[in-house]
This record gives C-alpha cells, sequence and structure tokens, in this order.
C-alpha cells in the first residue's frame, strides 16, 4: 500500500535526490525528512507543523501536494485522548428493600432503648404520691379516718405504718385509727427499688373533746 512515506520517499529516490540536498532546498532538517519517510511520528512536531513540512517536500519533488496531504491525513495516528475520570454524578436516591430493613431495625433498637430507658428512669425514680384525703389540718371527730389517694401501680403504700392496697390504677384507699394524742398522718409510698415518697398531712385532732 501506498503511504505517505513511502510516496514521498520513492519520489526523492527517482529524482536521485539526497536527504542533505533536499534539507539544503526546503531549509527542513534532514532528520525531519527522514522521519516523514520512515514515518516515525514519535519524532517529529505537531501535526500542524508536519503538514506543512509534507507541503514544501511534495512542492520541492514536484509531486502532488494533494495527493501527498491526503495520504498524510490517512497516516498520521490521531491523538490518544487522555482518559479523564467521569464526572461525578448525582446518584438518585432509590428505595429499596434493604434499606426498608435497615430503618426498621434503626426504628426497633430507638424504641426499645427509649423504653428500657423510660422503665429504668421509673425504677430509680422515687413514685409518684398524691392524697386526695385528708386534708392539711383537716378537723378529725371520729376515731377512724379515710385516707385516699394515687400513686404508681407497682408501689407500697403504708399510712402511719398500716400497709393500704393500691389497685389496678394506681388507687389506694384506706382507713386508720385515731387515738387522742394522734396529730399527724404520714403517708409513705415505696418504690420497687426502695424509693420512698413521703406526705406528711397535720390533723386537728377533736376526738378527745
Amino acid at each position: 500500500m501506498n503511504t505517505i512515506g513511502t510516496f514521498l520517499n520513492k519520489a526523492r529516490l527517482q529524482k536521485k535526490i539526497s536527504l542533505s540536498k533536499l534539507e539544503s532546498v526546503t531549509k527542513i532538517k534532514k532528520q525531519f525528512i527522514e522521519a516523514i519517510e520512515k514515518e516515525d511520528w514519535k519524532n517529529l512536531p505537531e501535526y500542524p507543523v508536519i503538514l506543512g513540512f509534507v507541503r514544501n517536500i511534495a512542492g520541492s519533488l514536484n509531486v502532488s501536494v494533494d495527493t501527498s496531504l491526503a495520504l498524510l491525513r490517512r497516516d498520521y495516528p490521531p491523538k490518544k485522548l487522555k482518559v479523564t475520570p467521569s464526572p461525578d454524578v448525582e446518584k438518585k436516591f432509590t428505595w429499596s428493600p434493604k434499606l426498608t430493613f435497615m430503618v426498621g431495625i434503626g426504628l426497633f433498637l430507638l424504641t426499645l432503648l427509649g423504653y428500657l430507658g423510660f422503665s429504668y428512669s421509673r425504677f430509680i425514680s422515687p413514685p409518684i404520691l398524691m392524697v386526695q384525703k385528708p386534708a392539711e389540718e383537716e378537723v378529725v371527730l371520729s376515731t377512724v379516718l379515710k385516707v385516699m389517694g394515687t400513686t404508681d401501680t407497682d408501689a407500697k403504700i403504708e399510712v402511719n405504718n398500716q400497709p393500704v392496697l393500691v389497685d389496678a390504677d394506681g388507687n389506694f384507699e384506706g382507713v386508720v385509727e385515731i387515738s387522742e394524742d394522734l396529730g399527724e398522718i404520714i403517708i409513705i409510698a415505696t418504690s420497687r427499688s426502695g424509693k420512698e415518697t413521703v406526705i406528711n398531712r397535720k390533723i386537728i385532732n377533736e376526738t378527745k373533746n
């Protein structure tokens, strides 16, 4: 196959022109002329410069410039483009079954930890205690007095050292005997961890009158 290198080399040899002579005529260094004939592109300048060299050489050898340039365009190897990393493309978010599973596990663990934390907090905290009866400085005329209130469902209630039952809703109700010298009602709520909440209610004892 006729290439740009063989085409120019054959034309130069047919006219019996040496590389040195062609260098003198074209003002192109003979190593560049030789590189073009050998198609040694790596030892030649950039393509636009080679294009000018071939045009000059073809004209000096009296061969078709158009043919020479056409062969050069065909034979000149394209430059290898540098491979650049693909640009970062924002990944479109998609909800997958795996993500659903992971979110479900996360919510379960958060709920479990919250429940355990709440339970532990309640366990180490003193119980709630509210007393509806007797009121502070309530006048007592009878030898028995009703005591009523609410507390935690798992708490124990003692009124003046007497146990009082607590129902499933945390309500308690009981009676205490009122002696002539009794002037105070002490209600104690005790949690499972042993924490206590105490309310003292002073009474006006009129049973002795």
